[in-house]
């Protein structure tokens, strides 16, 4: 309807402009000063008689000139990504990239000798290795799915408690989760996983303790991390860090519950 009173107008040389509300509401600007009393004379007749035949007419006339080709454009990925990811997402997602193609391109005992828990007398003093383990990713399908995870919860964090408080996730998560890891099966692993469910875990406690922050985790999105977590502990097939996914669930509850409570004061 608001497109026909539109077109009638443009029918009289006067150009209007629709944009959306939300809603299902609709505004519209007038682009040129000097018809606003027409206009405005015409709106009301609009408003009392939005089914006149002049405006019908003025929308079937106008149909024939105007141009019928719609074009659409997909979206940009990266625009995508970097529209809600800060810094430190961004650099995090970064690091796991570029690992992930050095292991690709036959580089992969090196990037694991490299970056691996430590697991050897000297290696614990060697500080990166706490942490580096979780840029560590073994399949496509692997680091896909934790970047993923990364990318929707961190940048939330992110942009509400700002890079350094997810920076200070990223490593007490990656260094108790890899260490509990460690010390169930060994240094043979890899992976963001363990950071991921540490940000479920803080999610979940600001949304439940501290909801003026409007942070939290979806219910649903809870319920199927908290499912794949058990699913792991009781399936003998896959190679899944378990003990990993369940201290950085540990880890991040904790955190989030010091944190609802500094945020509450």
């Amino acid at each position: 309807m608001a497109q026909a009173f539109i077109d009638y107008m443009d029918s009289r040389g006067i150009h209007i402009e629709m944009s959306p509300e939300g809603d299902g509401q609709v505004s519209l600007w007038l682009k040129e000063i000097e018809h606003q009393s027409e206009v405005e004379a015409e709106w009301k007749f609009f408003l009392s008689n939005p089914n006149a035949k002049r405006y019908q007419a003025a929308s079937w006339d106008l149909a024939e000139s105007r141009q019928r080709q719609f074009h659409y454009s997909s979206p940009n990925i990266i625009n995508m990504i970097t529209a809600k990811a800060g810094p430190v997402t961004l650099t995090i997602m970064s690091l796991c990239v570029v690992v992930f193609l050095l292991q690709q391109i036959n580089l992969n005992h090196f990037a694991f000798n490299l970056l691996h828990f430590p697991s050897v007398d000297g290696e614990q003093w060697q500080i990166w290795r706490w942490f580096s383990h979780a840029l560590l990713h073994f399949s496509f399908l692997h680091i896909t799915f934790n970047l993923l995870w990364w990318w929707q919860l961190g940048s939330d964090i992110e942009q509400k408690l700002g890079g350094r408080r997810l920076l200070i996730l990223f490593v007490v998560s990656a260094s108790l989760s890899g260490y509990g890891q460690y010390w169930v099966e060994g240094a043979n692993f890899g992976g963001l996983s363990g950071v991921v469910y540490a940000l479920v875990g803080y999610l979940w406690m600001l949304g439940a303790r501290a909801p003026q922050l409007n942070l939290g985790i979806p219910k649903p999105i809870l319920a199927f991390m908290l499912i794949w977590l058990v699913l792991g502990f009781v399936q003998p097939f896959l190679a899944i860090a378990n003990t990993a996914h369940l201290v950085g669930l540990v880890s991040g509850v904790l955190l989030g519950v010091v944190d609802a409570h500094r945020y509450q004061k």
